[in-house]
Order: structure tokens, then sequence, then C-alpha cells
């Protein structure tokens, strides 16, 4: 399963100052695919050679992740922005077209809020906007009991204690289990996400980016304040019985995004949806990153 298509390579690059590993295919416009928790590159493996025939598509296991080197800090936002903009830059791009899921679409909106300038057009998948769904955890009893796990994850060395003595069981509860389309996870799938999350530091990492969550967005400084209007053009795809981010999360996006736009819900489909609904979101992806009316 794991090599869906032959032609993608393994890299690794310097960016920020760290190291980051990285697959690739394909020739054009940069298009970074950036994966949410607790995954790493593979979970984008049914988009990498779809994509690949129109554009250059990197997809990076993110600071911590996977075969990414895994420093003690810098998991907030803006660090973590920083590492896909200098990873941008020194894959010799100053512009990219990025598609971020879950935690990855927090990075891609806070990129886009920061740093317009590297994007060319932004795709969001099931991630809401990193101020708006802090506000919504602490003052949403629903959305609290969805994301409880991101306040559990806060006290400092338990989690990963109680998650390591039982990782077979934290995969199949947070895919198999969270998945409405059961079939997109196999055993093999499972096996390869354990390993990833067993390497050394990888578990601690991935924590740490929740960690710095609620630090990084001064979110008591900006409780009452909207956040920054995006102006890049945006796609925004979110699995209708998500229930890790309820599609709840993307009321309201319409105020945000004064760029020409398109939120859709995909039905019966849950949070993983780029590999529970593979073709609806290569379709989606294809057409918005190669349609001239989206330029």
């Amino acid at each position: 399963m794991l090599a869906l298509d032959s032609e993608w390579q393994h890299q690794f690059i310097e960016a920020n100052r760290i190291r980051l590993h990285y697959v690739t295919q394909g020739e054009g416009d940069l298009v970074l695919l950036l994966h949410g928790f607790p995954e790493f590159w593979y979970s984008w493996r049914y988009q990498i050679p779809v994509l690949a025939r129109h554009f250059r598509v990197v997809v990076p296991d993110l600071r911590g992740y996977n075969d990414s080197e895994k420093p003690s800090s810098g998991y907030d936002l803006d660090t973590l922005s920083t590492d896909i903009r200098s990873l941008i830059e020194n894959l010799g791009y100053s512009r990219a077209h990025v598609v971020g899921h879950d935690w990855g679409g927090a990075i891609a909106w806070n990129l886009a809020q920061k740093s317009p300038q590297c994007l060319d057009r932004l795709a969001l998948l099931s991630a809401p906007h990193p101020q708006r769904f802090v506000r919504e955890m602490l003052s949403n009893l629903d959305q609290l009991r969805q994301s409880w796990y991101v306040l559990a994850f806060q006290i400092p060395g338990l989690p990963e204690l109680l998650i390591k003595q039982n990782l077979k069981n934290f995969v199949n509860s947070m895919f198999q289990e969270q998945a409405i389309r059961k079939g997109a996870f196999s055993e093999e799938n499972a096996q390869l996400y354990q390993a990833a999350l067993n390497k050394p530091g990888a578990l601690s990492a991935a924590i740490n980016h929740y960690r710095h969550l609620f630090t990084s967005l001064n979110w008591v400084r900006d409780w009452g304040r909207s956040p920054d209007p995006i102006t890049i053009p945006t796609l925004v795809l979110w699995g209708e019985e998500d229930s890790i981010l309820s599609y709840r999360l993307a009321d309201g996006l319409d105020s945000l995004i004064q760029a020409p736009h398109k939120i859709k819900l995909v039905p019966h489909c849950g949070h993983w949806i780029q590999q529970e609904a593979p073709q609806t979101v290569n379709r989606e992806l294809l057409e918005f990153l190669r349609s001239p009316a989206w330029a």
C-alpha cells in the first residue's frame, strides 16, 4: 500500500534551521500538501500522483513528525508557518499553492494571514480557523466534548505515557473508529501510522503542536477581535459527518474570506476527508488549482 506510485521520491531539505523529510513528484508550479494530527505525508497518498500530472507536489512531514527533525521547541503556529515559508524558498520558489488538512490547515490559515505573498491559492480540508477553533472549544460545550483531547494534551508527559502503552488502540480509535467510510483504513494503514508515531520523539512532538496552541494565538487578547481577512482564492472542503472537527466550524467563513472562494460539504464523510473521499477531493483540488477562473 505504501508504494502506490513508484515515481514519487523521498528527500530531505533544510528549512528554518531544521531538517524536514518530504515526498515529491511532478514538475511545474509548486503545490504543498500539509498533513494533520496524528499523521504524516502518507495521508496524501491518493492526491500525490493525481496532482503531480500538473504540478510539482511536495508533501513534508511537519516539524517533529515521522522522519523530520524533532527539536524540543518551535511548535507554535508562527514557527511552524515559518518552516513552510522557508521550505517554499529553499525549494526554489517564491510562491506556492498550499493545501492543509486538520493541523496542516491551521498552519495554512496562519500563512495566508501573515505571509499572503507566499501563497497563490489556499485549500483547507476539515480545518477551522485556529482563532475560531480555540474560541469555540472554550465557549461551546459540544465542540469541547469533541475536542476534549486538546485540553488533555496540555498535561506534561502523561498523554505520551498513556498513548504509548496502547498505541495500536489509539491509532485505531483515531482513524478507523472516527471514519465514516470505514474501508478507507486497513490494518496495513494502521501499522504505518503506528510506526511513524513510534519513532523516538515523534509522539511528544505531535502533542507539542497542541501544547503551544493557546500560547501562540494570544487567545485572551484576540477573544473579541475578528481575524484578519483572507485575500487569496480559497477552497474549503469539510466532511459532513466529521466527529472531530464539526462542519459547523465553517459557519461564518464567507465573511472572513475576501477573495473568490468555495465552501463544500462532502456527504457521508468524516474527518479524514482526503482518505475517505479521495476521488471527490482530487476532483475539487484539480478544478480549483487549474481553473483560470480562480486567478
